[in-house]
């Protein structure tokens, strides 16, 4: 079996809720300024006892009950991210101890950025075949307010703190994917050890509106599908306009791309995550429906995947 399923997805987010007019109190911007250049409306962010690490565990407990399966049978783990509470361990390693997963298992984290997720699903999908395992978890989980500079406009009212988990299975499914790196150091970055997201918005901007469309034409054409066969198209939540931008592109109308960046804003490695648990959430993605994956991020790098639900 080459090809993964994914049986099931959950998400956690922090309780408190960030609004435009609240990012308008901080710094120098607007309600309507932030949503016609972003689509954005709120995000979330932790406070008091919860970190990054309790998020991940709350979205893949909700993943692994969804799914019905025996958590004993979990034999991969791989949480992407680039804002953990640890520089070691990972959180990977601190979700198979709260989880109390075997301990005879592969656990580690994956820094990709915003375009995590995409490469943690090919990640896991090529551990699982190597280690002929029954059922993996994969979780994108970030907690971005900790990185952030509130005194910058041009990034504090971006970025959310979120996280997504799903359990996949390999299967004879349809499973077609294009990752690619193109190492910059410049774009987007988080300098260590106390840094905020540094990020140039329009070099960004320019990026993925470029990139996207050609990562998803090479996926689609790779996976023998047309782009009208394609059921959903999960993007990367970073910009609305950017969406609607691929969305014109590719020529498929915005009613088949899944939207929740009013939400939420941009979390990064959780984003996609996210956006597809909601979809499932709703109904709006169906057994059998061929759905397209897509993310960029910094390094810079992006990654596309065509899979069959």
């Amino acid at each position: 079996m080459t090809g993964l399923r994914i049986l099931a997805t959950g998400k956690a987010v922090p309780v408190k809720k960030v609004t435009n007019d609240d990012m308008a109190r901080i710094v120098d911007t607007s309600d309507e300024w932030i949503k016609q250049r972003t689509g954005m409306s709120v995000r979330h962010h932790v406070s008091g006892e919860e970190n990054h690490t309790g998020l991940a565990e709350q979205a893949a407990r909700k993943a692994i009950e969804k799914s019905g399966i025996d958590k004993a049978e979990i034999d991969a783990v791989v949480v992407c991210t680039v804002s953990s509470d640890y520089y070691s361990p990972s959180t990977a390693c601190l979700i198979q101890g709260r989880l109390g997963l075997r301990k005879d298992i592969i656990a580690f984290d994956l820094g990709a950025g915003c375009s995590g997720f995409v490469f943690g699903l090919e990640t896991i999908r090529a551990l699982m075949m190597a280690r002929n395992a029954k059922y993996g978890l994969i979780i994108g989980a970030e907690v971005l307010s900790k990185k952030m500079d509130m005194t910058d406009r041009s990034t504090c009212v971006l970025f959310g703190d979120g996280a997504a988990a799903a359990v996949v299975e390999l299967a004879d499914n349809q499973f077609t994917s294009v990752i690619g790196v193109d190492g910059d150091e410049e774009m987007i970055n988080i300098k260590t050890p106390n840094g905020y997201i540094h990020m140039d918005g329009q070099g960004t901007y320019k990026f993925a509106v470029a990139t996207v469309p050609k990562v998803i034409e090479e996926v689609v054409a790779k996976s023998g599908f047309s782009y009208d066969e394609i059921d959903h198209y999960v993007l990367h939540q970073a910009n609305l306009r950017i969406i609607e931008s691929i969305a014109k592109k590719i020529k498929q109308p915005m009613d088949k791309f899944v939207v929740n960046i009013e939400k939420y804003g941009n979390t990064s490695a959780a984003s996609v995550g996210l956006a597809l648990d909601e979809a499932l959430e709703e109904g709006r993605i169906h057994p059998g429906d061929k759905v397209l994956l897509c993310a960029f991020g910094a390094g810079r790098t992006w990654g596309a995947v065509v899979l069959e639900m």
